[in-house]
């Protein structure tokens, strides 16, 4: 059955799996919102990460940063 599904799942457009995508999160997200919400420890080290980069915004790398020190193996 699984492979099934996953078969159907491949013959979708990219935009149709898209919204797939959109409707299994809604799902998830009205199945269980407190799943979604951030501890007290998650929300406190979030507000000191977003305090730190309006300190220092330079000291952040973007994105595209990231994925090419990923891909040439670094850290």
């Amino acid at each position: 059955m699984q492979s099934d599904l996953l078969n159907e799942i491949k013959r979708l457009s990219v935009s149709e799996r898209i919204l797939l995508v959109e409707d299994i999160w809604d799902g998830i997200v009205d199945a269980d919102g407190d799943a979604l919400t951030l501890s007290e420890t998650q929300r406190v080290e979030l507000d000191r990460r977003i305090d730190a980069y309006r300190q220092q915004p330079e000291t952040g790398k973007t994105w595209h940063e990231i994925q090419e020190e990923y891909r040439r193996g670094g850290r």
